[in-house]
């Protein structure tokens, strides 16, 4: 349109609220993230377990089926311990979950120079690293703690209102836990998609650095017979604050974490990967 003729008008129509911005990135995201039929089988198989959980509940329940086959009553309980292997299996599932779908968070932006386009209109970095996260955090809520709930709901409303009052802190206890966890594995494969390009590469760093952390810190702390080595172990340190979580033990081992140094390694951790992104998340780059 020439500028000459001034028939050029500005947009009139309605703005989309500041608040909901970030959510332009996730709404195209899932266009393109489920093409994958390899992804999408993975995606149906992570609900296999709680389906089983569910099976599980019931049986428990169901006292006229279990004297059928001569099973005691008392053999299937449900309690903090039944609640916390299903975390910790679908952690594993989301762990996986998230080598497949991380590398391809920041990558492409940074390797097409899409970044100075987003961030020259109204969208700041935080609102970037937020859209970004989202699409694995909500893929991962979907797996983890939702179910985790409703196993809970369906708990409840088979064994009564006595056991829901006496274990409230169970729920409460399935949506911090698993919450922690998916925003960590988030933002740790947020920082591996800014600085690997390779999404294969990637993917294998993101399985690697939960192994190679528990095996570095098993060395550290026997090496210098301590258990500071710990602090890099990232089962270690999700074990012990599912533990104070769930008020289950994990003592026993001379490589335990305090409930504290937990929660600052998982602090420092979540810290260091915000700075890396930080780093990378920018509307330029210094090419030196």
């Amino acid at each position: 349109m020439a500028v000459y003729k001034r028939t050029y008008k500005g947009y009139s129509g309605e703005l989309t609220p500041t608040w909901s911005r970030f959510m332009i990135l996730p709404r195209y995201s899932y266009a393109r993230l489920f093409q994958s039929k390899f992804l999408l089988l993975f995606y149906l198989a992570c609900f296999i377990y709680p389906l089983g959980c569910v099976g599980y509940i019931y049986l428990a329940h169901n006292l006229s089926f279990l004297a059928t086959f001569r099973v005691p009553t008392n053999a299937l309980t449900i309690d903090a311990n039944f609640f916390i292997l299903f975390c910790s299996f679908q952690f594993g599932m989301a762990y996986f979950m998230t080598a497949f779908i991380g590398p391809g968070l920041v990558s492409p932006d940074l390797t097409n120079n899409a970044l100075p386009l987003y961030l020259c209109r109204p969208f700041s970095r935080t609102e970037y690293v937020i859209g970004r996260m989202s699409v694995l955090m909500w893929v991962l809520s979907s797996i983890t703690w939702i179910p985790g709930l409703l196993l809970f709901g369906v708990q409840s409303s088979l064994a009564g209102w006595n056991w829901a009052k006496e274990n409230y802190f169970i729920a409460g206890a399935i949506f911090i836990a698993l919450m922690i966890c998916n925003v960590l594995l988030s933002l740790i494969a947020m920082t591996v998609s800014s600085r690997v390009k390779w999404k294969v590469l990637a993917g294998i760093i993101i399985i690697a650095i939960f192994i190679a952390g528990a095996g570095f810190g098993t060395a550290i702390n026997a090496v210098m017979r301590t258990h500071y080595g710990s602090l890099i172990n990232l089962t270690q340190i999700t074990r012990t604050i599912w533990g104070g979580l769930f008020r289950i033990s994990v003592s026993g081992s001379r490589d335990v974490l305090t409930p504290a140094e937990a929660w600052f390694a998982i602090a420092g951790i979540s810290a260091l990967c915000l700075w890396l992104l930080s780093r990378k998340v920018r509307a330029f780059e210094v090419v030196k």
